[in-house]
């Protein structure tokens, strides 16, 4: 099997991996940082038990990156990384696994089987996702991670929940709450809200209530048909007006419904008439036949109301009937009717979403809830109760673990009084930074706002118990352990085993206290209160590590993706705030999503995106980086990017590739010059005003780079570097090539080499934290044989000195009017290396000759004339054209004129041009090195480029480092023909 072809980057990339390995680079940072200030980061857990994808490549970059800067920056920056063990993503795999399903499968299979399949899974990925992590440049402390599974974990969780039922915030209450049926556990809200589908299908129906003394129905409206059989009462809003109508069938039937009167357009009929009108509390007391015959009833506490008409203001008339069917059994508002009104709730269906017998319906008995819509509907429709059955589109919620539909279930939960600190919540997340700013009074400022009691108890297997005994005589009376060695005391057994307090082993612990026996309850603890306890969980607080917790608490730095302001940022928050009052974090970064090209989500079955590995083995680990961190939309608005695999290559080729060859030029003539830095470190001064300039590009850089860093805008941070690589390459090193060239070893070409040596080396500094390999590539390199750091990153962050802004703003002046220049020219046709006459500039104040020569060159002219913006434009001043409207300055008041006389003098230079840069590509065919000289010959039959030869041979000689020039037909080593104007141009080599 042949080995994966990889790319000179992905090659150097893997080198440079191995070199920090053996180095220990990495372990050398942290070492070299401690005593410094303390800069903390909370890694948000993902689970091993999965395989990593691409999405995690972003929020991977952006921890990494943030974390490197830090050090670089002087912090002692702890890099733990953690894993999330426990829940029902675990659990799910488990029962496909053994290919069961629900509660009594899993008893049946053996809860301790169960368990320990569960513990054997949790790391099953773990490899793999070090792997991606380590090849994408992550450094973290990989063999001193913390997971949920850890019974030290497990016991700060338990101290955590104790603290909150000692502030009287933990409850036990039977509420109505979202639920998974297959998972048979209740969901917290922000568990539900990660799981909405838009434009699912459901039915629309509308039922018909019998009235029991009247001739009349109640026209109510649902979309959950499966919820009928509990239905227990009807609603109606006592304030509005309701109206009695007589409708007419095409048959002739005539029959009479009640709905609300400005919900007549429910009727999609206008074949009615009104017979009565009055208010809906009129209606209150009412009673109606039931659509199903539930057995039981009489025996329920408050039977003697059921099936009656009740007052509710929260009866919507914006949609439906103003006619509102209530089971309290399966909606919120529903059970707090039956509970104000001692309605009783007909659990109609069973913990697994199954239809339960003894509704006088058994045909369905046994079916998932929504497969029980259609036959009820078609039940309902034989017995005459259904006036309309359609179907409509809604968003609705799906268990987000297992994509089962939800339904809401009433069911007895504990519960921790969110509500009840609302005001707490918003204020200390006043003291949060959010990346981007919007969100903390949008998105996470608004859940705050609305948060609800958090059900923290899950009907599952595989989960940090809940520490609570009950006792078994008296319901409410419970105690909840907050440590081990509590435990041990309330047991009486000093030895206690709790080294695995997992179920079921946890289960068989039982209290005994003042003559009472307190067993512990079945549920487990919600994986997302573990996960909002990792701030003592990781230190095992408040038992162990309390200075570094001090020290660690709030996190300066968090980042996780969108959906988690309302998950994992959410439930720290409201965990850490009631504990300490406190924030769990001050600056967060919420990153956005990668889109496929298309903008449509990454899917493997659609194979819209390229394997990680590919990317790496081709455009490279740094390449990928610093595509993701230079994206707004990824690194600063929490929006979707898309992964457009071109321009991962445009930049890979553009930033790289340009500082690469930036490189490569240095080093070849740096080698043949036996160049070496006399004062490595020490930014050198120049007379050059090309040198002047890229120095001051380069401290500009440093420190817009410096503030956008610390202010934790990514995108913003990178693309200053992309800038300066973009002006080092493409203006001060073509600019300056002749000074590299010359064979004298003057000073100007030393100040050329100083200059150059130390804005490489800077800039692999400022890229270190997000192009990583690369960054440390160039630098070892460069460095080499000097007492700098072996790598760059064990250096500090450059400080920038104060940069030139006179030199900057007079060579943006000096570019905007070349620009200019070019631009004139193109609109004429004009070749530039076809020489002009004269450029006047008018509004440049500096008439410093360095400067003006670089006009001279780049737009290729003889004479470079300044003009005041006063001195006359024709008849008028520049200044009194732009007042008339005619032309206007831009921004740095720099306007040209180009003469475009083409004299023959001129053309007879344009082409000896063309022919010095076809020699040129001849010297590169020929696979002459640049400093090799040449014997060569031209010949031609057209007339003016042999004169243009002639005039111009010492030019051509010194520009192709020819020492002999022959302008006959002479055959030498290398021969080829090029095309100037038309004419055929013989170019023959010979190497001396």
């Amino acid at each position: 099997m042949s080995e994966t072809k990889k790319s000179n980057l992905a090659t150097i990339e893997e080198s440079i991996q191995a070199l920090w390995d053996k180095e220990k680079t990495f372990e050398q940072s942290m070492d070299n940082r401690k005593g410094g200030p303390y800069f903390s980061f909370y890694d948000g857990p993902p689970f091993a038990n999965g395989l990593p994808h691409f999405g995690h490549s972003l929020v991977t970059s952006i921890k990494d990156s943030v974390l490197r800067y830090k050090t670089m920056r002087g912090f002692y920056v702890p890099r733990r990384n953690g894993w999330d063990c426990h829940g029902l993503p675990v659990e799910y795999a488990i029962e496909k696994e053994f290919g069961v399903s629900g509660k009594k499968e899993i008893l049946e299979l053996g809860l301790e089987k169960f368990n320990n399949a569960c513990r054997d899974s949790i790391f099953k990925y773990k490899g793999e996702w070090e792997v991606l992590l380590q090849r994408l440049g992550r450094w973290s402390e990989y063999d001193n991670y913390y997971a949920t599974v850890d019974n030290n974990y497990t016991e700060s969780v338990w101290w955590a929940l104790g603290q909150i039922n000692d502030k009287g915030l933990l409850y036990r209450g039977f509420k109505n709450t979202a639920y998974c049926p297959r998972c048979e556990t209740p969901l917290s809200n922000f568990e539900v809200n990660d799981g909405y589908k838009d434009n699912v299908p459901d039915p629309s129906l509308f039922v018909k209530f019998k009235l029991v003394d009247e001739d009349a129905f109640l026209l109510g409206w649902t979309t959950t048909p499966w919820s009928l059989p509990g239905n227990a009462a009807i609603a109606v809003n006592p304030e509005e007006r309701y109206v009695y109508v007589v409708l007419k069938s095409d048959e002739g039937q005539q029959e009479t419904l009640i709905v609300a009167e400005k919900r007549l357009e429910a009727l999609a009929s206008e074949n009615y008439r009104i017979v009565k009108e009055l208010h809906g509390s009129e209606l209150v007391g009412k009673q109606y036949e039931p659509l199903f015959k539930v057995k039981g009833l009489q025996d329920m506490e408050g039977h003697q109301n059921l099936y009656k008409v009740w007052p509710a203001q929260f009866v919507s008339i914006d949609d439906g009937t103003g006619v509102l069917h209530v089971a309290p059994a399966f909606g919120e508002d529903d059970l707090q009717l039956g509970q104000d009104n001692n309605i009783p709730v007909l659990k109609t269906l069973d913990a697994s979403g199954k239809v339960t017998g003894g509704i006088g319906y058994d045909e369905i008995k046994g079916k998932f809830f929504k497969s029980a819509d259609k036959p009820i509907i078609e039940h309902l429709t034989k017995i005459g109760r259904v006036y309309a059955a359609e179907t409509l589109t809604h968003t609705y919620p799906f268990c987000w673990r297992c994509d089962t539909p939800l339904m809401y279930y009433s069911i007895t939960s504990w519960f921790i009084k969110v509500s009840a600190i609302r005001e707490q919540l918003m204020k200390t997340a006043e003291k949060i930074n959010w990346i981007p700013e919007n969100i903390k009074t949008g998105r996470f400022g608004k859940w705050l706002e609305g948060a609800r009691d958090w059900s923290v108890s899950r009907n599952r297997y595989w989960g940090a118990p809940m520490p609570v005994w009950v006792n078994e005589a008296d319901e409410d009376d419970y105690i909840v352990v907050s440590s081990y060695d509590e435990l041990r005391t309330l047991v009486g057994d000093s030895d206690l085993d709790l080294s695995d307090v997992h179920r079921p082993k946890v289960d068989d612990v039982v209290i005994k206290k003042d003559g009472k026996i307190y067993r512990r309850v079945e549920e487990v603890l919600d994986c997302w209160f573990e996960s909002g306890c990792m701030s003592i969980g990781q230190q095992h607080y408040p038992f162990e590590n309390k200075d570094t917790f001090k020290a660690s608490f709030p996190a300066d730095f968090i980042i996780e993706g969108l959906d988690q302001t309302r998950l994992w940022f959410y439930v720290q928050h409201v965990v850490n705030t009631i504990l300490f009052d406190s924030p769990a974090y001050k600056n967060v970064v919420v990153n956005g999503m990668i889109m496929a090209a298309d903008g449509q989500k990454l899917s493997k079955r659609l194979k819209n995106y390229p394997a990680i590995e590919e990317v790496f083995n081709d455009e490279g680990a740094d390449a990928l980086r610093l595509f993701l961190l230079s994206s707004t939309q990824a690194t600063q608005t929490a929006d979707y990017m898309r992964f457009d695999r071109a321009a991962l290559k445009d930049l890979n080729r553009n930033i790289l590739g340009t500082l690469m060859n930036s490189y490569r030029f240095f080093k070849m003539y740096a080698d043949i010059d036996g160049w070496k830095p006399a004062k490595p470190g020490v930014q050198p001064e120049s007379s050059n005003v090309l040198d002047q300039w890229i120095l001051a590009r380069l401290n500009e850089a440093i420190e817009e780079v410096t503030k956008q860093a610390d202010d934790y805008k990514l995108a913003h941070a990178i693309q200053p570097i992309f800038g300066l690589i973009d002006d080092m390459s493409n203006w001060f090193i073509r600019r300056s090539r002749r000074r590299f060239w010359k064979s004298e070893d003057d000073s100007d070409k030393n100040q050329a080499y100083e200059t150059l040596w130390f804005v490489l080396v800077r800039v692999c500094q400022l890229l270190a934290p997000w192009a990583p390999f690369i960054s440390d590539h160039l630098w070892r390199e460069l460095t080499k044989g000097t007492k700098m750091p072996k790598s760059v990153h064990l250096s500090d962050w450059p400080e920038a000195q104060k940069a030139d802004t006179h030199i900057l703003y007079e060579m943006a002046k000096i570019r905007e009017a070349i620009n200019q220049g070019l631009s004139q020219r193109g609109e004429k046709g004009i070749k530039v290396r076809q020489p002009l006459s004269s450029i006047r500039v008018y509004g440049l104040a500096d008439k410093n000759k360095a400067l003006l020569d670089l006009i001279a060159d780049e737009v290729n002219v003889k004479k470079v004339e300044v003009v005041p913006k006063t001195q006359l434009i024709g008849d008028e001043t520049f200044i009194e054209v732009v007042e008339k409207g005619r032309d206007t300055w831009n921004r740095l008041d720099i306007r040209t004129e180009l003469d475009t006389t083409v004299t023959p003098e001129l053309k007879r230079e344009g082409i000896m041009r063309e022919v010095v840069r076809n020699v040129q590509n001849a010297r590169k065919k020929a696979g002459l090195d640049v400093d090799d000289r040449i014997e060569l010959a031209l010949s031609t039959d057209d007339v003016e480029t042999a004169e243009a030869v002639a005039e111009h041979q010492d030019i051509i000689k010194s520009e192709t480092l020819a020492k002999t020039l022959h302008t006959r037909p002479t055959e030498l080593e290398y021969s080829e023909q090029a095309r100037i104007d038309g004419s055929t141009l013989n170019i023959s080599i010979k190497k001396l």
